[in-house]
Order: C-alpha cells, then structure tokens, then sequence
C-alpha cells in the first residue's frame, strides 16, 4: 500500500470513529432528554396505580429534575479530575439500572428515588456528552456536532409524549422506564467501544475535588429549584423560605470558592465577558422557550376552543420542528461562525416572540404555528452557536465543568420560565383559574406574556452584542 494510501486509509477509519463516537454521544443526549419527556404522560396512570395525589406524583418528574439541576456541575468537574469516559460509562450504566429499578418499583416512594438515581446519570450523560464534542470534533465541525445534539435532545423530547402514551396504553406504565433498559445497553456498548480512552496525565499540579463547594451549591440549587417548582404556580411562605436559603446558599457558596485551594467554579472565569454573557444569554433564552410550553396549551385550549388532541397535535408542531432544524442549524454556524449566528439566531426569536403576541389573534392557529416556525430554528441556531462558541477553545481540564455551566444555566432558565412566566400570564390574564379563565382575558395573557419574552430575548440580544464588541476590542 502506498503512503498515501495509507493516508486514506487512515482518514477514512477517523471518519467511520467519529460517526460512531457521535453516534453514542446523541443517543446518550436521547436517553436523558427522553427521561424527562416520557414520565410527564404517565402521571396520571401513576397516580392511580399508587392510590396518590397528583402532588405526590410530581415528584416522579420533580426527582429527576432536582438531581440533574443539583449536580450536574459536579458531575462535570468530576469528570474532568478522574476521567470523561470513566464517569460517562458509569453514568449510563447508573442510568440504566435505574430505570430498571423504576419499572419494578413496588412503591411510589422506591420509585421516586429511583428516578433520583435515574436523574444523576442524566446529568453525567449530559454534561460530559457536550464535553466530548470538544475533545473528539476538529473546531471546524464542531457547531454541526452541536446542532446534531440540539436535534437528539428535541427529538426525545418531541417522543416522549406520543411514544409514553404507546407504552401505557399496551403494555402497562412499567414501559415508560423499561424501554430504557435495552437503549442504555446499546449505548453503553457503542460508548465503551468508540470513546476515546481517558488520558492519564502527570498528578502534580492537578486540582482536587472541592466537597463543600459542591455540597453548597447542590443545597443552593435545590432549594432556588424547589422555590420555583412547589406549590403549582403560587407562591407562599415556603417559597420564599427556600428562595431566602437559595440567595444565602450562593452567597457562602461565592465566598467559600474563594477561599478553597481548588475550587469547583473558578470564579475568575466570569470575569470573561464573554462566558458570562453566553450563560446568561442561555439563560434568558431557555426561560422564553419554557414560555411555549407553559402558555400555549391554556391559550389554543381556552383562547382558540380547540379540543385537546388538536392542542397536542399543535403543540407537537414546535419540537418536530427544532429536531428537524438543529442539524442545519450547527452546519450553518460552522460555514458563518459562531458569534454572528448567536446574534441572527436571537433575532429570529425575538421576532417569532413578537410574532407570538399578534398573529395568533389575528390567523389563529395558522398564526401560531408560523410565529412557532419563526422562533424554533432561531432557538436551535441560538443553542448551536453558543454552545459551539462556549465549548470550542476551553481547556482540557475545564471542559467537563464549562459543559456543565452550559447545561445548568438552560436548567435553571427553564425552571424560572415555568414559575415566573406562568405568572406573568396568570396575572396579564387577570384570572386565578386558567382553566376556566374566559377566552378574551387568556388572549390578553398571551399578548402581554410573549411581549415581556420579546424584551428578555431582546436583552439577550444586548448582552450577546456587548459581549462581541468586548471581544473585539
């Protein structure tokens, strides 16, 4: 064989490794999102079964969320000191199991910890996914291996209600968890074949796992978490009781990482504008696509009179939509760069929020639908060019933490914008049952709550722009 022969060669099985490594990354990206999908459907299935309310319930959904938001910088962080591939194996398998163990539970309160169980192999899966991109992808593909994960993440999503419905109806709401089992395997054995081997380099000079930071900040979390998820919408003494804790909490957090010799967030990393606006941005960006979620089922139910299996059929619009456009969108930030594409991707969605606020009084749901088309690809083009320009120059030894950083600031975005943006429609409707709020005062609702999601992406926008600037300078 001739030496460039072997240069083709060589490229050639590259490429087939790279497929297969992104192969097992977007079905690990799958499998976490599809947890927090699936399990929403079989609420009601559940509550029957166990003889429990619905308050008692939602902590099947509440657990999984609680343990991905609360640890999922930690897990980061662990990842990058004893190895990314070791702790990705063991997330999976976690994950696995667990949803093993959720499908035989006996009790209600076996399988809510096992959802716990469940969510922290999530939140291994998807922090150190997004971290492999960096160490396997060349820079120049990276915003396409990005948009590949935005898609995997959207299509679980987009499954989780129709395919949960499939399970329960035919084969018992054991299904809903079970049919992770053989999907964790395959991807288990794709993972422990295709992953680069975790390199072991020298142990001096390398920082140490900081326990209280860590345990700080999974306290400050679950409480801010629990302030904005208990209580469905209101807000009482005990909210504010965890919100308090939660500021208190980040205060001490902020004031012991100063202090620790290796800290688990190195502080001096927000001094980067740079960062700092993209994890705010993310933020403010993941609170406004909570807002669909949150409003539109009350506003096409209550505003449009639709019957409910057209509003799921419209609601399933948005997510085939964003699973359809997340791999264009990476390919396209590859070709023009990511900081441009963070800003056109900000506009479209200020543009469909706008959209969201007037056409749908206007076309109904003809109007909904194209102010959805307008805002989804710009959320996939906003996801795959800020993750692509957090995730593409940082160092080796930090990428398990930044992917982290990225992952909880959409978290944590999407929390905020189920609590506050709720209440921002709850109190622009002027009603405190929006069930039976009159059709006139939920479109008033609707109007008001996207105009306020218009001005957070336009001060995502803002901050985006100042951050380029900064940079250029």
């Amino acid at each position: 064989m001739t030496p460039v022969d072997q240069t083709l060669a060589a490229s050639a099985q590259r490429t087939l490794s790279l497929r297969w490594v992104l192969t097992s990354l977007s079905l690990s990206m799958l499998l976490s999102s599809l947890g927090t999908s699936i399990a929403n459907v079989g609420l009601p299935a559940l509550a029957q079964v166990f003889g429990a309310s619905f308050q008692d319930v939602q902590w099947i959904v509440l657990a999984y969320l609680l343990a991905i938001t609360t640890l999922i910088v930690s897990v980061g962080k662990l990842g990058d000191l004893i190895g990314r591939r070791r702790l990705l194996l063991t997330g999976i398998v976690l994950f696995t199991l667990a949803s093993a163990l959720c499908g035989l539970a006996p009790k209600l309160s076996l399988l809510i910890a096992a959802r716990a169980a469940q969510g922290l192999g999530a939140a291994i899966m998807m922090a150190l996914t997004l971290a492999f991109i960096g160490e396997t992808v060349p820079k120049a593909k990276t915003g396409s291996a990005m948009g590949l994960l935005g898609t995997m993440s959207a299509i679980g999503t987009a499954l989780g209600p129709s395919l949960g419905g499939v399970l329960i109806a035919g084969l018992g709401w054991q299904a809903i968890f079970l049919i992770n089992v053989p999907l964790g395997i395959l991807t288990f054995a794709l993972a422990w074949l295709y992953l680069p081997l975790d390199r072991r380099g020298p142990k001096t000079g390398r920082s140490g796992f900081d326990p209280l930071g860590t345990l700080l900040l999974a306290l400050t979390l679950a409480a801010y978490a629990l302030a904005m998820t208990l209580g469905r919408g209101s807000f009482g003494a005990l909210n504010g009781a965890l919100l308090l804790a939660a500021v208190a909490g980040g205060g001490l957090f902020v004031f012991v990482e100063a202090r620790v010799a290796s800290p688990l967030i190195r502080l001096g990393m927000f001094r980067d504008l740079a960062l700092s606006g993209s994890l705010a941005s993310n933020l403010l960006v993941s609170t406004v696509m909570m807002a669909t979620l949150v409003v539109g089922p009350f506003y096409l139910s209550r505003g449009l009179g639709l019957n409910l299996a057209v509003v799921g059929v419209v609601m399933s619009i948005g997510p085939i939509i964003s699973a359809l456009s997340g791999f264009p969108a990476g390919r396209v930030v590859d070709r023009f760069g990511a900081p441009m594409m963070v800003s056109v991707g900000l506009m479209a969605m200020a543009a469909g929020s706008m959209a969201l606020s007037v056409l749908p009084a206007v076309f109904g749901v003809a109007g909904y639908v194209a102010a959805i088309a307008v805002l989804t690809p710009g959320y996939q083009l906003f996801q795959a060019a800020n993750n692509t320009q957090v995730m593409v120059d940082v160092p080796a030894d930090q990428r398990g933490v930044m992917s982290g950083l990225l992952s909880l600031s959409r978290n944590l975005g999407l929390i905020t914008g189920a609590s506050v943006i709720g209440a921002v429609f709850a109190l622009a409707s002027a009603t405190t049952d929006l069930t039976t709020a009159a059709p006139e005062a939920v479109a008033t609702g609707m109007r008001i709550t996207f105009l306020v999601a218009s001005a957070l992406i336009v001060a995502a926008l803002a901050i985006a722009l100042a951050s380029i600037g900064r940079k250029a300078t």
